[in-house]
């Protein structure tokens, strides 16, 4: 049947980041499609309040706190997880930060930073997590990348430079491991509706009127159009699926210069 597809019952999902969010939702709609979901966080109290949005949507969410930038604590993590849950079997790199600094102005330090975050964040965790993987002969990872994985915009450097980056790993792990019958893929959110977006959502601030007018599908996507990406590619039927990036923009890398109302005839 089509629905057994997309039945992720008793798998074992790691969320990373996924408090919050996107990464949030992801969870929530794998969850709901049956998988037992993990979530790490730096933050105690992120987790504890994560585990009780997660319990109001019927997900009993393992919570467990670990620096995915860190590989003695990401194995120390992924331990506890395998022990109390079980070995991973869907893995989805979302946590990552952005500074948004002109690169003149932008400290060596903060750019490390984003790059530690968003790109080496997650080989270490990936890392760790295939080789569980690869013994049990089946997994999928699913790397957060971004638009800005193939093109660059003023003030984002650091975070075009590690989503560049992950959009490549995505493939060397691919070509690394879908031997192993693991699928690597990755999914680039477009302009997403989520609280660190609201601000910039109020009509007629200037850059909700840019996402208005040159997305063709003339709206802001929402957390749920990512997580059902997410649910697509953990699924069986993503299967032959492997090195792709999903990009879900509402079709803005499709035609940066859409103008609404403009190119209708």
């Amino acid at each position: 049947m089509i629905q057994e597809l997309f039945d992720l019952k008793d798998k074992v999902v790691l969320v990373t980041g996924g408090t919050h969010g996107i990464g949030m939702a992801v969870g929530t709609t794998l969850g709901k499609a049956g998988a037992k979901i993990c979530v790490n966080d730096i933050d105690e109290s992120k987790l504890e309040a994560a585990k009780a949005e997660y319990a109001a949507n019927g997900i009993d969410c393992y919570t467990v706190k670990f620096n995915v930038t860190d590989e003695a604590d990401v194995d120390a993590g992924i331990s506890k997880i395998e022990a109390d849950v079980g070995t991973i079997d869907i893995l989805v790199n979302n946590a990552g930060i952005i500074k948004r600094v002109p690169i003149l102005d932008m400290p060596v330090s903060d750019y490390k930073m984003v790059i530690d975050v968003d790109l080496i964040a997650p080989f270490i965790v990936g890392k760790r997590v295939a080789p569980g993987m690869i013994k049990k002969g089946a997994g999928k990872i699913i790397n957060m990348c971004s638009m800005m994985s193939v093109y660059g915009r003023n003030s984002v450097s650091a975070y075009a430079s590690a989503k560049g980056g992950l959009k490549l790993l995505t493939a060397n792990m691919c070509c690394e491991w879908a031997k192993h019958n693991i699928q690597v893929n990755g999914i680039g959110p477009g302009y997403i509706a989520t609280a660190q977006t609201a601000p910039i959502r109020e009509g007629g601030h200037p850059f909700n009127d840019l996402v208005m007018m040159r997305t063709p599908a003339a709206r802001w996507g929402e957390p749920e159009d990512i997580g059902n990406a997410a649910l697509f590619l953990s699924s069986k039927a993503a299967d032959f699926v492997n090195g792709h990036i999903l990009y879900v923009d509402g079709g803005i890398l499709a035609n940066f210069g859409y103008v609404k109302g403009e190119n209708e005839l």
